[in-house]
């Protein structure tokens, strides 16, 4: 069995929902978020997960990925891994992508980066160390994490640059699975959103 990895969003947080940069800052959820992660964890304890038996779990040490993990039902078999943190957006933190372009017009973090946090380079290399991790055994891998750094995983797992990940949306508490096709590296889902409706 080639290895999948299920991609499991943090739910809403107040950060969130206003569309300031959420990176290191540690934020709880919303009701809304919790209620989110509630709702993706009876999707995965249904047919066909099951409940994933044999998956393997790690989550971002930061607090509003730990508790989707933990309401989804995930907690106890969970290991909080760093390489899964969000983007440290060094001076952007707290900011919204308007606020930025205020000052910088053209601005794209895809492109551009922020100042004083952590480089584009740098975050793929933290991502690529995910995606060694999943490939390593015939086992299926179960994250929960952020929205950046979730997006950087499904541009690297294809083996593209981290700028792909621009074209990747992720919403809160959304589920993708990134698998295999004809022996190549494939998105089997993305950005899977219908257990909340």
């Amino acid at each position: 069995m080639a290895p999948r990895i299920l991609l499991a969003r943090h739910g809403q947080t107040q950060w969130s929902v206003s569309g300031r940069h959420t990176g290191r800052t540690d934020i709880p959820l919303l009701d809304e978020g919790r209620q989110g992660a509630k709702l993706l964890g009876e999707r995965l304890h249904r047919a066909p997960w099951d409940g994933l038996p044999d998956v393997e779990v790690r989550t971002s040490p930061l607090v509003r990925a730990k508790e989707t993990c933990e309401l989804a039902g995930f907690g106890a078999r969970a290991q909080e891994w760093d390489a899964l943190l969000e983007v440290d957006y060094g001076a952007y933190e707290g900011l919204t992508p308007a606020q930025i372009k205020a000052d910088r017009p053209d601005w794209l973090i895809w492109r551009d980066g922020v100042p004083d946090g952590e480089t584009l380079a740098e975050v793929g290399a933290r991502v690529d160390e995910v995606v060694d991790w999943a490939r390593s055994a015939d086992r299926d891998v179960l994250v929960f994490a952020h929205g950046h750094v979730l997006r950087v995983l499904g541009a690297r797992w294809l083996g593209l640059d981290v700028s792909f990940a621009a074209r990747l949306r992720l919403a809160p508490t959304s589920l993708s699975v990134l698998g295999w096709a004809y022996g190549e590296p494939a998105v089997v889902s993305w950005n899977e959103t219908g257990h909340l409706d």
